[in-house]
C-alpha cells in the first residue's frame, strides 16, 4: 500500500513538474514572438519617418504627381495608425510598400532628382530600412512558427489550451506587395 501511495505521489509530482516546464517553454516562445514583433514595429516606424522626407524631395521635382503623393501619404497614415492585429498591420504595410514603389517609379522619370544627394541619401536609408524590415519579418515569422508548433503539438497543446495560449499570425506580404521596393537607380 505504501509503495502504491509513493508511486502515485511521485507520478503527480512528475506530472506537475512537466506541466511547469511545458508552461515555461510556451512563455519563453511567446515572449520571443512579442520581442520580434517589437523589432518589426521599430523598423516600420523608421520607414514611416522616412516617407515624408522622401515625398517632399520627390515633390520638389515632380509637382504634377499629386495623386501619387496623396496615395503615399494616405498609405503611411493608414500604416501608422493600424492596430495590433498582425493581418491588418500587414495589409496596411503592404499598401505602403506598393505606394512607395509607385513613388520611386515617378522619381525614376526625373534624372535631376536621381542626381540629388538628399534623394540618394533618403533612397539609401529606405533601402537599408526595407532590408531590416525583411529581416525582422523573417525573424518574427520564425518565432511564430516555433511558438505555433509548441501550441499545436501534444502534449504542450494541453498546457496551451488550459492557459489560453493561441497560435499567432504570420506577418506576410501578399500579392503585388511581395515585390521589393526598388530604391536603387
Amino acid at each position: 500500500m505504501t509503495v502504491i501511495f509513493i508511486t502515485l505521489i511521485a507520478l503527480i509530482v512528475l506530472t506537475l513538474l512537466w506541466a511547469v516546464v511545458a508552461y515555461n517553454r510556451l512563455v519563453r516562445l511567446r515572449t520571443q514572438v512579442e520581442a520580434s514583433w517589437a523589432q518589426i514595429h521599430v523598423q516600420l516606424k523608421r520607414r514611416h519617418s522616412l516617407v515624408p522626407n522622401l515625398v517632399e524631395t520627390v515633390r520638389g521635382y515632380a509637382t504634377h504627381e499629386l495623386q501619387t503623393f496623396a496615395a503615399v501619404t494616405a498609405a503611411r497614415q493608414g500604416a501608422e495608425h493600424q492596430g495590433g492585429d498582425v493581418a491588418a498591420r500587414a495589409t496596411a504595410e503592404n499598401a505602403l510598400t506598393s505606394a512607395l514603389g509607385r513613388l520611386i517609379a515617378v522619381a525614376e522619370a526625373y534624372p535631376q532628382l536621381a542626381a540629388s544627394a538628399s534623394f540618394r541619401d533618403l533612397q539609401g536609408e529606405l533601402a537599408n530600412t526595407e532590408d531590416k524590415i525583411a529581416y525582422a519579418r523573417q525573424f518574427y515569422n520564425l518565432a511564430v512558427q516555433k511558438y505555433n508548433g509548441a501550441v499545436a503539438s501534444v502534449p504542450t497543446s494541453l498546457i496551451a489550451a488550459v492557459t489560453g495560449q493561441r497560435a499567432r499570425q504570420y506577418f506576410e506580404a501578399t500579392g503585388e506587395e511581395q515585390r521589393d521596393v526598388r530604391v536603387q537607380f
